[in-house]
């Protein structure tokens, strides 16, 4: 899967937490929100005149805008790995954080399992 495959298939599931998420559509949607990020505090920064260390409105509403597909994604993601979504509250946690970034860089069970079938490249 492609980079722009995966941010529309990630914003045509914007809410949807079933079914399976594939390495490839997880990490491309996270690229998007990372580089996203960077923009909008460049746009903050630069023509809103925030303070660097500043949360400007351009990053809010980025921010606001990805919060559920990527909760979407990452559960779906897990899913893949036969694992609940349920598992990214671990993310208050320094150390849960580290176990799902492991979770979400294994490759998917190649088989259905409880989740659905195994998404298709």
């Amino acid at each position: 899967m492609d980079f722009q495959t995966s941010v529309k298939i990630c914003f045509k599931k914007y809410a949807i937490f079933s079914g399976r998420a594939s390495r490839s559509e997880f990490w491309w949607f996270v690229l998007f929100g990372f580089l996203g990020g960077i923009i909008t505090w460049i746009v903050d920064v630069m023509i809103f005149n925030y303070p660097a260390e500043a949360n400007g409105p351009a990053s809010l509403i980025f921010s606001v805008i990805l919060i559920l597909p990527s909760f979407a994604v990452g559960a779906r993601r897990l899913h893949d790995t036969d694992k609940t979504g349920w598992w990214q509250l671990l993310w208050i946690t320094v150390i849960g954080g580290l176990l799902i970034i492991i979770w979400q860089a294994t490759l998917g069970e190649k088989k259905k399992n409880r989740y659905g079938p195994p998404t298709k490249k």
